[in-house]
């Protein structure tokens, strides 16, 4: 349970913490009672100190009247394990191949090692956090797929889409005044008794559709959205999903899948979808509470 720091402060930064806070009333107001689904991931699920300020970002967003909903992959923490069971990863258009030996690693890294972590980190301001994966209600259902390479299709093995989802056990943990906090496996619809490795960007896409979510938040290692990369001058701020359409072909192969996510979540209902720079400490805040956010911010329409 987090602690109130008493120390005294000078009247200057009292009132410049007071307009902090009233700026960021619109926005309080707008988001009250409002899902958010926020994806976790990149550079801020290695380091400590970031992972403890999601944590506290998230804290913050609950107590606030948002209505947060977390959902991760574990990449490094994956790598990390199957090396250490002398486990080759390899990947293919942009996928990790999973075998079956692999995707038992992968689920139980993501359930016991990257969830459970994120769990105890959120708890540690109150018990807010319920830990749940795709598995959990059969809140995903996943279907294979393979992928594209030079011009011929891949297997992946057990590697796959989210093609349904079962909002039910998320929206009770919602309801009791809680946090979903969601690994990214997903029960193989056409196996019965299987599981699948499922990309998180897309999975936080279509349960933010699903929750009828406000805003989908996809943290990332990139600044944002760069129209002419590498020329940083290029930095969108806000796109219409029209144009984004329009770009995703010639877009950097690695911002593909967020950008597609957020273009999905857009196209199914959600009023904005983001992908900020988690290397930004608090970034989750700056891009919900302040007038200009950050990174780039993805909207079905520009008036």
């Amino acid at each position: 349970m987090s602690t109130i720091d008493h120390t005294p402060i000078s009247q200057a930064e009292a009132i410049a913490k007071a307009e902090v806070l009233i700026d960021a009333l619109p926005w309080l107001a707008h988001y009250s009672g409002a899902t958010v689904v926020v994806k976790f991931g990149g550079n801020a699920m290695v380091s400590d100190q970031l992972k403890a300020t999601f944590a506290e970002d998230m804290v913050f967003l609950r107590l606030a009247g948002l209505r947060p909903v977390v959902v991760h992959g574990g990449g490094p923490q994956i790598s990390a394990r199957l090396k250490e069971l002398g486990i080759e990863s390899e990947f293919k258009g942009g996928y990790r191949v999973t075998t079956t030996e692999a995707i038992t690693v992968v689920r139980d890294v993501l359930r016991d090692e990257v969830n459970r972590d994120l769990v105890d980190l959120i708890n540690a301001h109150g018990d807010l956090a319920v830990g749940l994966d795709g598995q959990d209600g059969e809140l995903f259902g996943g279907r294979r797929r393979g992928a594209m390479v030079d011009g011929a299709m891949v297997d992946l093995g057990h590697v796959g889409d989210v093609v349904a989802v079962n909002t039910r056990g998320v929206v009770d943990v919602l309801d009791s005044g809680r946090m979903p906090v969601i690994s990214s496996i997903a029960p193989d619809e056409d196996r019965p008794g299987a599981f699948l490795n499922v990309n998180a960007d897309a999975a936080a896409s279509a349960l933010a559709v699903a929750l009828g979510a406000r805003k989908l938040i996809v943290l990332t290692d990139v600044a944002g959205l760069y129209s002419d990369w590498p020329n940083r001058e290029s930095l969108v701020s806000t796109i219409d999903a029209e144009e984004l359409r329009a770009l995703l072909p010639r877009l950097e192969s690695g911002m593909i899948p967020k950008m597609t996510a957020c273009l999905e979540a857009v196209d199914g209902g959600v009023e904005n979808a983001a992908i900020i720079d988690g290397r930004l400490p608090h970034s989750t805040l700056l891009e919900v509470f302040t007038n200009k956010g950050i990174g780039t911010e993805v909207v079905k329409g520009l008036s």
